[in-house]
């Protein structure tokens, strides 16, 4: 079976509509993936995830399974989909994003990337050839190439110099791949990740040598890294008529619900984030009306559902004074509930842009969903 389908486009935008078929499942994309960095999405119980919220694909985070709980225990499970109880698709991230934010306790060569542990201070290294060993071995359904996150204020050298690494990194993380076999009976798929900072020229350049090499899809990473969003979305509108139009792009680590839609307006059809979650810990909630900080006495006594608009358990089930009083009163499940109402907007969010794409209406839906989501209520 081809492992993506793009089934339509919208006709006001660049946004599409398709599937992707792997041997864990099929997916519908647009897709938001939530971020399982350890092998947990935080606060969200798997049958949440699934029966509630409709999660069809979560990521796995290389960089932080390698260390813990590394790849023996995982090897032993059977892979990471055995060892956490997940039967549904996962990609991995290469690290790459993680040994950058490392700064002081990394260092990169031709060879690869020696880092430190975050956990214990021990010494590491990542090369493309072991990392995709390393994929193989967490047996993630979409696996990345290791590559160097340019900063986003990276000068136009620097920038160069970082793509040409990250380049000559994606020719021998294929070989490697290519010379080798899944370890758990299904198939795996490898991405280019095309870097080139908020360069233009340096973005072109990634993208035709990514799709040179003819992958199954790509990934746009090294935005978001701080470069204002209007530069984001540019960089988006550079690569989309020179990557591969019958191929899915994922744009990593990428962002608010506004991200989301401008991004599926430029040819995206995959996206994760940690903000759901991160946000929804710190009382930070998403809605169709705009966004909510939970703690301020404005929610006191409102017992209004979190989000009249919104489709999940929690949302149905509990109000907003209710919520409020369970993070002033420090209660765990005031951080459960909230992640999980979060994740579960941006899950509804890629259905409603799905639905909207297919009835040709997704641009004027978007402008007005956007308006709305960027409100602080």
């Amino acid at each position: 079976m081809k492992f993506f389908e793009k089934l339509g486009t919208d006709p006001g935008s660049n946004a599409r509509y398709g599937l992707l078929h792997t041997e864990h499942g099929t997916v519908e994309t647009p897709i938001f993936m939530p971020v399982g960095t350890i092998g947990s999405v935080k606060g969200i119980y798997h049958r949440d995830l699934k029966e509630d919220i409709g999660a069809q694909i979560i990521l796995g985070n290389t960089y932080h399974l390698y260390l813990r709980p590394g790849l023996d225990i995982l090897n032993r499970a059977g892979g990471l989909h055995e060892f956490v109880s997940w039967d549904r698709p996962i990609l991995t991230d290469s690290g790459g994003f993680q040994v950058f934010s490392l700064t002081e306790n990394r260092k990169l060569t031709e060879e690869g990337c020696i880092f430190r542990s975050h956990i214990d201070g021990s010494k590491h290294m990542f090369t493309p050839e072991n990392n995709v060993d390393t994929q193989r071995m967490i047996g993630a359904d979409i696996i990345m190439a290791l590559d160097e996150c340019t900063p986003g204020d990276a000068d136009h050298r620097y920038a160069l110099d970082s793509l040409k690494l990250t380049q000559k990194w994606l020719e021998r993380g294929i070989r490697r791949f290519d010379s080798t076999e899944p370890l758990y009976g299904y198939a795996q798929h490898f991405f280019p990740i095309v870097q080139g900072c908020v360069y233009p020229d340096l973005r072109v350049m990634a993208a035709e040598h990514a799709a040179s090499l003819g992958r199954e899809g790509y990934a746009i990473g090294g935005l978001s890294v701080g470069e204002p969003t209007e530069v984001m979305y540019r960089m988006l509108e550079v690569l989309h008529p020179v990557l591969p139009q019958e191929k899915p792009r994922y744009l990593m680590g990428v962002g608010t619900p506004a991200n989301i839609l401008e991004g599926i307006a430029r040819g995206i059809d995959m996206f994760d984030c940690v903000m759901p979650t991160r946000n929804g810990r710190n009382g930070m909630l998403f809605t169709w009306e705009g966004m909510i900080n939970i703690r301020n006495r404005k929610w006191a006594d409102d017992f209004s559902p979190i989000d009249p608009g919104g489709t999940s358990f929690v949302d149905k089930a509990y109000s907003k004074a209710y919520l409020r009083h369970m993070f002033v009163a420090g209660e765990m499940i005031a951080a459960q509930i909230a992640s999980e109402h979060n994740v579960a907007f941006y899950l509804e969010l890629v259905r409603c842009a799905r639905k909207h794409i297919i009835s040709g209406d997704f641009a004027a839906w978007k402008d007005e969903a956007v308006r709305k989501l960027e409100t602080k209520l």
